[in-house]
Parts: C-alpha cells; structure tokens; sequence
C-alpha cells in the first residue's frame, strides 16, 4: 500500500521550507513505492482522477493550463480552479507569459503586449490575491511556433510581474532554450527576470524530440545539471526570493510524456535533485 500523506484530504505545503516536486507519472510513484526515490509533493495537471491517483502517495498541487494573453481564464474557470485549491492545499495559482500572434495587433509592440496579458492576470490576482499568483516564463520558439519574440523579453516579463503584483515562476529549461534562439548568455538574461519575486524553480532536461527539435521535459544533461547548480547557488546566497517549491518535469501521463517517463532516468536524476534542494533548508 502506498504512504497515505493526507489529513482530511488535503495537506498544504510547507511554506517555511523549500520543497521539491515532481511531476506525477505511475514510473515514478513505483519508483517511490520501491524506495528508490523521494519527494515532498507530486506536481499534477488539474485532472481529478489523476489528482486521487497522485495525492495517494504524496501531498498534491496543481499546475493549471492557464496562459495570460490566450484569455483562456473563463475556460478553465475560476470557481473550478479555487475547488481545486481547497481540495488539494494548492497555494500558487499558475499562468503562462505568452500572448499569440492572434491576440496582438502589433507583435512588437512591448506596451499593447503587456495589456494583453495583464488582462487574464488581473483576473486572478482579484479573485486569489496577487501573493497567489505565479507567471512563468515560455520557451522561445515554442510549440506551436505562435508566439512572437516580445513575450520572452525580460522586460516585458517584469512589467506585467511587478504591474500585477504577483510572483516569478521561473523554468530553467525554458530560459535556456529561449537564450540559445537568441543567441544571448543564458544567466544574464535570467537575472533580467525579476527574481527577487521567485516564488517557483522548475528543471527539467533538454534534447531532442521526437521529430529532432531542441525540447525540454527530457534527461538531464551536464548543461542542464550546471544551470541548475548555478540556481541553487544563488538562493542559497539570499542573490534570488527563496521559493517555495522546486520541481522537476520529467515524466508525467499521456501521449505528451509517454516517451520521456523512464524509470531509469528518474532512479538517476532524482535523488541528486532532491538532495540538493533539501540542502537549501
């Protein structure tokens, strides 16, 4: 039987402390259930089943398919997301940074960009509070390839971050490809981000795909594990906020991750991930 972490349903994380999840894939809860890896949380999409499946082994929170400037807010639906919320303890309500081609009149220009977005964030702020709320940054290009340039730039991250008020979720694979198309240092274009609101780490590895493009959600590799150390390091020196919850992305359910949810490279990459991240404590 696997370790039941529930109290009533429901456990919330541990704010005093950073800690490390990982996205909840049946590879990794045997993985778990033999011993051979650890965790504080399962990171899961807003899918209830899958939520029950998960929150069996370990406390649960929620990764929503919220995108600022896809107005896509009343789709998923505030009163499911704030249900969602108590019933799992989930304190962060994610959103994407990234406007289409669709939703812009002008794909650069910064200002009308920023207004687009902030009009799926300030909807959330509203309703959970702008301590609540987390934006992350995309990969440049992403897939599909339907998001102009200006919704990575640093500045326009910070702008609709600090206009909302809320929080940084920053992924670490998605910073990196997005600085190689640039062709720009990927740690200086990481510390343009405003990381004194970190309020979220994500790291996964990055490779190729199925049909040979540069992805993330894929095995560490020496560049992955040297941006990730560099991370640790600068929280560990008080350099970035201290963020509640560091997760790792490898594996998950479904045709998007049924290629990329090896119990080898879970049994190899998590234990160092989890190490390191306790060490921050």
């Amino acid at each position: 039987m696997p370790p039941v972490q529930m109290i009533l349903g429901r456990v919330r994380i541990r704010a005093s402390r950073v800690n490390f999840a990982l996205n909840y894939s049946p590879q990794a809860a045997d993985l778990l259930g033999a011993g051979l890896i650890d965790m504080d949380l399962f990171k899961c999409p807003d899918w209830p089943d899958l939520i029950e499946q998960a929150r069996a082994w370990r406390p649960v929170y929620v990764h929503f398919p919220l995108v600022a400037g896809q107005h896509n807010v009343e789709r998923v639906g505030l009163g499911r997301i704030a249900e969602l919320r108590r019933e799992t303890g989930t304190d962060f309500v994610n959103t994407h940074i990234a406007a289409r081609y669709e939703n812009l009149d002008d794909p650069e220009n910064t200002e009308a960009a920023v207004e687009v977005m902030l009009q799926d964030v300030r909807p959330l702020v509203e309703r959970f509070g702008a301590a609540h709320v987390i934006a992350e940054n995309i990969p440049y290009p992403d897939i599909p390839d339907d998001k102009p340039r200006v919704v990575v730039e640093p500045a326009v991250i910070r702008q609709v971050i600090e206009t909302s008020g809320c929080g940084l979720l920053l992924d670490l694979a998605h910073a990196r490809l997005t600085a190689e198309h640039l062709q720009v240092d990927v740690c200086t274009y990481i510390e343009q981000l405003p990381v004194d609101r970190l309020r979220e780490l994500h790291v996964t590895g990055i490779g190729l795909n199925r049909e040979g493009l540069r992805e993330d959600h894929l095995p560490m590799t020496d560049a992955d594990w040297d941006l990730f150390d560099w991370a640790l390091d600068r929280i560990g020196r008080g350099q970035w906020a201290r963020p509640q919850v560091v997760a790792c992305e490898y594996g998950g359910v479904g045709p998007m991750f049924d290629w990329r949810s090896e119990r080898e490279v879970m049994a190899h990459d998590i234990p160092r991930m989890f190490t390191q991240v306790r060490s921050l404590r």
